[in-house]
Formats: C-alpha cells, structure tokens, sequence
C-alpha cells in the first residue's frame, strides 16, 4: 500500500484510523466507503482491535520494542476481516467482525489501518454500556462513543498521531504460508463458557519463557501439561495467545485447530486458536516455535514448482470480486480445469495475498493486494534455486524407479522422490529440516522434470 497524506487523530470523542487507497471490485479508490452504521458490541470491537494491535506490536522470541501496529483491512459484503502479524512472525492474527455486529451495510475492497499509541488507548477505555457509531472510510475509521449514563460525548482529549500507513513485504509471503499451513488443520478441542475465558485467563504473560508442553482437555477444560498424555496436543510457546486476556470476558467459545495426526507426535505442531463471542470471532495461528516465522516456514513450495500455476491463476484473479468464500468448484466449473490445476492456482494467488484461508467456512476468501510480478520467486530463494538446477540437465540423473542423483556445487545428492511432501535427500536441509519448512532445492528440482 501506497504513503498517505491521512493522518490518525483523536479529536473530540471521534477516532479516525488512517487507511490507504482501497482495492475494490471498481478498482484503486482513493476515498473508499467499507461501512457506516452503528456496532452492535461496541466494547467487544474495540477490544478485539486491541488484541490485535498488542499481537502486530510484540516480539515473542527475543522480546525488542516495535511500534508496527497496522492491521490489513478486507470488507467482503457480509464479514469486515482485520489481519497482522506478530513482530516476529510467528502469529497470525485475524479478527472477523460479522454482519450481526453491525446496524449497516458492509462493502467490499482491500486496505490497512493505523492504530497508533493513542487511538490503542481510546479504544482500550471503551465501556460496555458505549454506543459507538463508526464509519469506515478513505478518510479513516471514525468512531463516535456516547456514555449512556452521562448523555454527551465522551472527550477522548485531542491529539495528533501523523505516520504514514505502510506494509511489511514479508506479511504479504508470511500470508500465504499461514493460509497452506493452515489448511492442513481440523477440530482437535472444544471448549466454552467459564471453561474458556479460564483457559485465557491462565496464559502466561507476553514476555514469558518460550516453553514445550501439552493441552490436553479434561471434564474441567484445558490444561497445559510439561508431559505427554493420551490425546494431548505438543506446542511450543502459549505465551503468544496472551493478546487474547484483552477480550477474555467476552469469549463464548474456543476451539482449537491442528493438523490431524497432530496428537499421535511428541515435537510441537504448529495451531490454531479461534475465540468466539458476540458479533465476531478472533483467530490465532501460532507456528510450531516461537523462533520460526510464518514468512519462512516454505509450505507453498510444492504447489509452485508447476508450469501452468502462473497462466491459471492469473485467469482466477480475473473472477474474483471480493468473496467472503471462493468456492473452488465453481471456477474449475469456470475454466474447465481438473482439481489439482485449481488448487495450485489457488496457493499461488495465496502466495501474492490475493487469498486467505478461513477455518470456520473451509474455503479461501478475497483479499486484493498490489501486484509484483516478482514477488513469488523472490520469495522462495529454493525455487529459484531448483530452477537454476535444471537449466543444465547433466545435474540430475534418474537411478532408478523413484532415486535420482542430483548434483550442485560439485557435490552429489540422492533424492528419494515419492511427492514432495513425502520426498527424501542426503542434503543438510532435509537432515535439518525434513519436509517440515517445504522441500529442500534438490526435491524441488526434481519434481520440477518430472
């Protein structure tokens, strides 16, 4: 997203949240009109602005200051989805506002907020009994609250926060290596009422010691166990769900997603946490360690190495108008395209934040971002680094039914092909890494020829 002239302020009991040109079904819009009406939880929208704004601003492994608080922003006609990351990369934040949180119309188009110091601190002393009216604008989120009890505008005091609203590129692959990694997952627990807002409750504080443990749960909720038991799912880091005390009152439900065999292993998985309550939900998908960012897990890899992803999606993206659930089988429908074709013409549009990944519905939403022709391999230093292999086709060598011999830099490797997620090599990567941060470059290459 582009600089602007817009500036946050609070002035007079009005909160305006810097946004940037939007992306809409019109095209670039340079004062866009997402929502105006009246929320129907005015307390709960606020807090959930401030989990995330706290989430984006915090650095859970080697805790430093940073003051990155800028939210991307989706209006999709029936959902408002706000996005971000951790400083470090390693949550994944959304907060999904529905349409029975609000007395108005939701539009549609693509842009990102500021959430400064300031306005963190007006939406923090947001009361329950508030009524908040808000309109969401190319000019910025303006909120007005009245106190109910006293009849007149609260005074928020009046200040000017100037700073520009810009992206990190890094979101933009970490988006799409949440959204692969965040397919994999199904239910594992359910939790609700006092059982929930207690799990939250017990969190340990932001600026905890990144610990590896289980949850397991139990007739009395979840508990968090140093040993393994029957059932439990292994993680790392739960100081990094903290953000979510800030709306603990208001949850109704939690559920929690995994990959399935997730609770037969003993090393941390990767999960995610959704907290429901009125009006909306927040989700957080959290990697399997603290140290690891989304932006360079390298799930995306396998769908990319393929010829004809970049001419399918780009014949996709033509379709799309902002859906809250893009429904995959209408656009193989569309283009007369087999299944496997669509889905890797999906994790590419993924791949440049065209797409999200919503848990709750099971199917990718819209989300428009700028255009960078580049951005797919300059992203993914091991496919570029696989295609290089395989301009010299002396480097790989077939020996025998599903072995290669692949040879870099003067040295050789043995590529066990079975799929890339399945794939075996002699490198440092795969000894490392497995197949767990996607293919090493000699799998890749591999799967490249064949």
């Amino acid at each position: 997203m582009r600089n602007l002239p817009y500036q946050s302020a609070l002035i007079n009991g009005n909160l305006a949240m810097a946004l940037a040109p939007a992306l809409t079904p019109k095209g670039i819009v340079e004062k866009p009109l997402f929502f105006k009406g009246t929320a129907a939880y005015p307390q709960i929208l606020s807090r959930g602005f401030v989990v995330l704004s706290e989430i984006t601003a915090t650095r859970y492994f080697k805790q430093v200051p940073t003051t990155m608080r800028d939210p991307i922003l989706s209006s999709q006609g029936d959902i408002l989805r706000a996005e971000v990351f951790s400083a470090c990369n390693s949550v994944y934040a959304r907060l999904d506002l529905l349409q029975n949180g609000f007395d108005g119309e939701i539009g549609f188009g693509t842009t990102n907020v500021d959430i400064g110091p300031k306005l963190r601190a007006a939406l923090t002393n947001v009361k329950k009994d508030d009524n908040m009216k808000l309109e969401i604008g190319g000019d910025g989120l303006n909120v007005q609250t009245v106190k109910q009890t006293e009849g007149n505008i609260k005074d928020f005091g009046t200040t000017i926060i100037e700073r520009p609203v810009t992206m990190p590129d890094r979101w933009i692959r970490a988006l799409g290596n949440a959204n692969q990694i965040n397919k994999t997952f199904v239910p594992i627990f359910e939790i609700s009422g006092i059982q929930a807002t207690t799990f939250i409750a017990q969190l340990p504080a932001p600026t905890a010691k990144s610990t590896i443990g289980f949850l397991v749960q139990t007739p009395l909720g979840i508990k968090y166990s140093k040993s393994s038991e029957k059932g439990a799912l292994p993680v790392s880091g739960i100081h990094r769900l903290s953000a979510l005390k800030r709306i603990f009152t208001n949850i109704t439900k939690i559920k929690f997603f995994a990959p399935a065999d997730a609770v037969l292993q003993k090393e941390p998985t990767s999960f995610m946490v959704q907290v429901e309550f009125s009006g909306g939900r927040i989700s957080l998908g959290l990697t399997a360690e603290a140290a690891h960012g989304f932006s360079g897990e390298g799930a995306l890899l396998s769908a990319l190495a393929t010829a004809d992803v970049v001419e399918d999606a780009y014949d996709i993206s033509n379709i799309l108008t902002f859906n809250s659930k893009v429904n995959i089988n209408d656009i193989r429908k569309k283009h007369n395209i087999e299944q496997k074709r669509a889905e890797e013409a999906m994790v590419y549009l993924a791949v440049e934040g065209k797409l999200g990944w919503d848990l709750d519905s099971g199917a990718y939403f819209h989300r428009e971002l700028p255009d960078d022709p580049n951005r797919v391999l300059k992203d993914n230093p091991r496919l570029v680094a696989a295609k290089k292999l395989i301009e010299d086709k002396n480097n790989i060598r077939k020996d025998g039914e599903n072995t290669y011999i692949v040879h870099s830099k003067d040295t050789k490797y043995v590529v066990d092909y079975k799929g890339n997620a399945d794939s075996k090599c002699t490198c440092r990567w795969y000894f490392d890494h497995k197949n767990g941060r996607g293919p090493c470059k000699h799998i890749l290459a591999v799967s490249l020829i064949k």
